[in-house]
């Protein structure tokens, strides 16, 4: 009577380790980067959206006569870029404020000394150190840290 085989031997178990060895070495560093990049992507579109809306807020203003430019970002630490938070003239700057947090892919602030507040994006264990200027409207990159803050606003 002629027996079936259908055990693999240990060569071809060791081979099979072997090859899903090498495919793990290499998916690991890519993973790595794919998620760098991604919070880069999310730092750029948030810079995007919060330099929009401090140009549509102008515009609004402008429209009213009032040539000022928004006062603060911000109203809260924990709520970021949500408007200046002043009881009379209270501005949604984004419809939606973005949560801050000290991991990487967050903001945060740097000083609570509202409404003169410096913000902070951590990416790729970076601090990339952002500052608004009430008296021009900018929102800008201070003195780039690293080459990974400058792909943020380049």
């Amino acid at each position: 009577m002629k027996q079936s085989r259908y055990a693999f031997t240990m060569i071809e178990l060791v081979f099979v380790i072997v090859v899903l060895g090498i495919l793990a070495a290499i998916a690991v560093p890519k993973f790595a980067a794919t998620r760098t990049d991604a919070q880069i992507a999310k730092g750029r579109s948030d810079i995007s959206a919060v330099r929009s809306a401090i140009v549509n807020e102008r515009q609004s203003r402008l429209i009213k006569g009032d040539t000022s430019w928004i006062n603060s970002l911000s109203s809260s630490a924990t709520t970021l870029f949500d408007g200046n938070g002043t009881a009379a003239t209270d501005v949604k700057l984004l419809m939606y404020g973005i949560p801050s947090g000290t991991t990487d892919g967050h903001w945060s602030t740097t000083s609570a000394n509202y409404p003169y507040v410096n913000y902070r994006y951590k990416v790729g264990g970076k601090n990339c150190d952002f500052s608004y200027t009430s008296s021009d409207g900018k929102f800008k990159l201070n003195a780039s840290q690293d080459s990974i803050c400058d792909k943020l606003v380049n």
